[in-house]
């Protein structure tokens, strides 16, 4: 029997809001597969299940909060039937279970397929009108504008007053950055990074695409960062229960900043092994769903190592803090020009000042300087990149 748990979606996150279900008892499910979707204090995020098999009962109903670790399903592995998994478990007595959840007046929560738009849920909120009390009238029982619209006129649908989800925001970032300071031995070094050389690769290769297919200098510096971590590996992985455990790739969240207020930092993917085209393609959609919300459970959870760049707010320099079980964070600041002697002359140079935050248990500064250098040096062949 597989226990499907809530994940924790980021180090900033206590506690989920099951919005919805995307499966119902007796589905098949396969891995990487979206089950359910939950909202956290930033976005509603598509839950992914990386355990195949088929969904026996499902044990939070939509509209609960329960904290992360909440055992939210059951599911049969390959092969198993109810009595081989009755059996393999009753030997270890658990406490006992609430049985399937019911909704006020006594509905049991049989099915948790509830499908509705996404621009029917937003337009719920809006009016202040509770999703799980809604009846839906389109195909196989969507919720759909009208019946939002129809039950917030008529009054029937339980209102609830909106939560300020940018004071939960501030709170939830809040508690991770001071447990971050609390756990990590944080230390700090920057590097000024000449950047002409890129900047001039960049507008060459810019010249021959059309503008919606141009590179921007973030995709430069976030390529850089993720070669480098193969020179410097203790830069890139996570440090859990005493033990660091390096990445096999590097997975960088970028710190998106929201309309709401707050931040997230989503995973690009095998940052190292794309091509500069693919990563603007994935750094443009990414910032899109973040924005709007819509987010899947890997992109929060797999990040290895996080970049922030403040450069397009104008600050020279950022000093962040680490996204805990992460070991490092990396932040750039504006590409300005500054007086620069080179070659035994003194010239005007763009020049990014890269930061890095690192974790002293599995680093020191010897190696962070390693760390900054090899990215310093890679920005010099952009053509590599």
């Amino acid at each position: 029997m597989i226990e499907f748990k809530l994940p924790s979606l980021g180090a900033d996150m206590d506690e989920g809001k099951l919005l919805e279900w995307k499966v119902a008892p007796g589905d098949a499910v396969k891995k990487g597969q979206v089950v359910a979707i939950v909202d956290t204090s930033k976005a509603a995020v598509d839950v992914e299940i990386w355990s195949e098999g088929t969904v026996v009962e499902l044990l939070v109903a939509p509209g609960e909060t329960i904290p992360v670790g909440t055992v939210l399903a059951t599911l049969l592995e390959a092969g198993e039937t109810p009595k081989t998994a009755a059996t393999r478990t009753a030997p270890t007595p658990a406490p006992p279970r609430p049985g399937p959840v019911t909704r006020a007046g006594g509905e049991a929560v049989t099915s948790g397929r509830r499908r509705i738009s996404p621009a029917a849920r937003k337009h719920a909120e809006e009016l202040g009108v509770d999703i799980a009390s809604l009846t839906g009238t389109g195909p196989e029982g969507a919720v759909t504008l009208a019946d939002v619209e129809q039950a917030a006129a008529a009054g029937a649908a339980k209102t609830v007053a909106a939560p300020d989800r940018s004071a939960e925001m501030r709170r939830a970032i809040a508690a991770a950055m001071s447990r971050s300071k609390r756990e990590i031995p944080h230390y700090y070094l920057s590097e000024p990074i000449p950047m002409r050389r890129a900047l001039d690769w960049l507008a060459r290769a810019n010249a021959a695409r059309p503008v919606t297919e141009r590179l921007l200098p973030a995709v430069l510096l976030l390529k850089a960062v993720a070669l480098a971590t193969r020179e410097v590996a203790e830069m890139n992985g996570l440090y859990r229960d005493g033990i660091f455990e390096p990445a096999a790739a590097a997975h960088i969240g970028v710190a998106i900043s929201l309309r709401q207020g707050g931040l997230s930092a989503p995973a690009i993917h095998d940052v190292g092994e794309k091509s500069l085209e693919q990563l603007m393609r994935d750094l443009t959609d990414l910032v899109r769903r973040t924005r709007a919300g819509s987010l899947r459970s890997s992109e929060m959870s797999d990040p290895t190592l996080t970049v922030t760049n403040l450069g397009e707010q104008g600050v020279a320099a950022v000093y962040g803090v680490i996204y805990p079980p992460q070991v490092a964070l990396v932040g750039f600041g504006r590409i300005g020009e500054q007086p620069w002697a080179e070659n035994g002359a003194l010239t005007v140079m763009p020049v990014v000042t890269a930061s890095l935050a690192a974790d002293h248990r599995v680093s020191d500064g010897h190696r962070g300087a390693l760390f900054l250098a090899a990215i310093r040096e890679l920005l010099q062949r952009p053509e590599d990149l």
